[in-house]
């Protein structure tokens, strides 16, 4: 008859005594009705200046939160019944595998290894389950200070898309569904020139690496190439919107407190009618375009369902890129290579290289359960794309099998930038907030959003501007306006 080791013995004492505790837990929960109403008679007896219906709410609520954390620790206690049960498993079989040959030690490594690993998700379980329930009772404070520094009005339907030129003098563009596009000065916030080319919605405008050249994409099938020469005015001061806060949750208000009024356009600001280059090849709405680097050629995305790659100079189709089984949503262009990434409507993007002019491949990836917004590079080996199914995933372009970040939201994302500098992410959403997480997932701050700042309808697009003081981050939406802020991340964060 195999004896017992003092080991195992005192290791199944331990697991009786254990037992007989979350026994006595679960009595516990038997007669907790009975507690309750002694609870209720105790509170008759007490003096206290709150009304009795309010203390029984609140008993009851405390009884709720009394019963989640009796809840957890049961789960607990089995859990590590559990993981002490396959310790004990692993303890004979070691005993069993010692001074064997060296195929049944082949096996017993095996067989530690599946065991061990079973053990290790236990315990990860046991711990996520400890610190899910602690880690709601801490104070969420904000990585970030950010501050509401101008509004940019003057559009008369909702902004599609903005972005900052790349050269002297720094302007910001906007592109709107009310057929233009215009261009403003980011210290003033006055319009300096509006464009007036397009005959429908204008989606999205970029400007040249080099020259004064905006590039906008329209609903009107079309993307319009044109100059620009605008003058800076004298900077005014500053009013302050906002104090500096924690950009953390602030009191929101309801859109029947934010009704928006009839936005007058600028009156005396200059106009341009006429596009240098009209690109004409697709058979549906162009939602975006944007340079190559060099600024030789462009591509654009549209609806039907293909981005078009064309010379600048001639005005030549160069090549159409095909594949996508829906209507596109976004294309973007690296800053350094001839490298291409398009989203569509059918949950994936798609990384189209012209680096090596005699091939041109094409990788597709499906990270997304919804349609891909957007997708952009950044400085560096990786892509950020951003999904209406609430997440952001961050990629390597040397390993695109997995992502290596994803971020969970609360609402769909539009179309995302990250900072060149500061390396972080901004996430325009439809339910009016701007977050901001950085490369490794890790969420930084919630812009300011009340009844007397920020976006009152769904904001669309962000916008980094990495070579301006007061305001290196924009947002725009179809409350009709743009919103300049300032981000300060503290050192330390930007080193990690």
């Amino acid at each position: 008859m195999p004896v017992e080791s003092g080991n195992s013995a005192a290791a199944r004492q331990a697991k009786q005594k254990r037992k007989s505790h979350s026994l006595s837990i679960r009595r516990t929960n038997s007669t907790e009705q009975e507690r309750s109403g002694l609870q209720r008679d105790m509170l008759e007896g007490q003096d206290s200046k709150l009304p009795l219906s309010l203390r029984s709410n609140l008993l009851d609520l405390f009884s709720q939160i009394e019963r989640e954390f009796e809840n957890l620790y049961i789960e607990n206690l089995e859990l590590r019944r559990e993981i002490e049960t396959l310790n004990d498993r692993l303890a004979p079989d070691g005993q069993t595998f010692e001074g064997a040959d060296l195929a049944k030690g082949g096996l017993k490594t095996k067989a530690s290894h599946s065991t061990s690993q079973l053990s290790q998700k236990l315990k990860t379980t046991y711990k996520a389950s400890t610190s899910k329930i602690v880690s709601s009772f801490k104070a969420t404070t904000s990585r970030a200070v950010c501050q509401l520094v101008r509004e940019y009005v003057g559009h008369r339907d909702g902004i599609w898309d903005l972005s900052v030129t790349r050269t002297q003098p720094v302007v910001l563009g906007t592109a709107s569904a009310d057929h233009s596009a215009m261009l403003w000065s980011i210290e003033t916030g006055k319009c300096l020139l509006k464009y007036m080319g397009h005959q429908g919605s204008v989606n999205s405008i970029k400007f040249h690496p080099t020259e004064q050249m905006a590039l906008t994409a329209s609903g009107d099938q079309t993307a319009h190439i044109w100059r620009y020469m605008v003058q800076l005015p004298t900077p005014q001061p500053v009013a302050d919107m906002s104090q500096q806060t924690p950009c953390e949750d602030d009191v929101d208000f309801s859109d029947k407190d934010e009704a928006d009024g009839e936005v007058e356009g600028p009156n005396d600001c200059p106009s341009v009618r006429v596009a240098t280059t009209t690109l004409r090849s697709h058979q549906g709405v162009v939602i975006a375009a944007d340079w190559l680097v060099g600024g030789k050629q462009v591509v654009t995305a549209s609806w039907d369902r293909a981005a078009n790659l064309y010379d600048v100079e001639t005005s030549e189709l160069v090549h159409s890129l095909t594949g996508h089984d829906q209507e596109l949503t976004h294309c973007c262009t690296h800053p350094t290579q001839r490298l291409v990434v398009t989203s569509s409507r059918d949950t994936t993007f798609r990384l189209w290289d012209f680096r090596d002019p005699s091939i041109h491949s094409v990788n597709v990836f499906q990270g997304h359960t919804d349609t891909v917004t957007s997708a952009v590079f950044t400085v560096g080996d990786n892509v950020v794309s951003g999904s209406d199914d609430r997440t952001v995933k961050v990629w390597d372009l040397k390993n695109m099998r997995s992502p290596i970040a994803t971020i969970r939201t609360d609402s769909a994302v539009n179309r995302i930038s990250v900072s060149v500098n500061q390396k972080i992410i901004a996430l325009p959403h439809d339910n009016r907030q701007v977050r901001l997480f950085d490369m490794s997932g890790v969420r930084l701050a919630r812009l300011p959003r009340t009844n007397r700042q920020g976006h009152r309808r769904m904001v669309c697009c962000s916008a980094w501007c990495e070579d301006n003081a007061s305001c290196n981050l924009f947002s725009c939406g179809f409350d009709r306006q743009a919103i300049g802020w300032n981000i300060n991340i503290p050192a330390l964060l930007q080193e990690k």
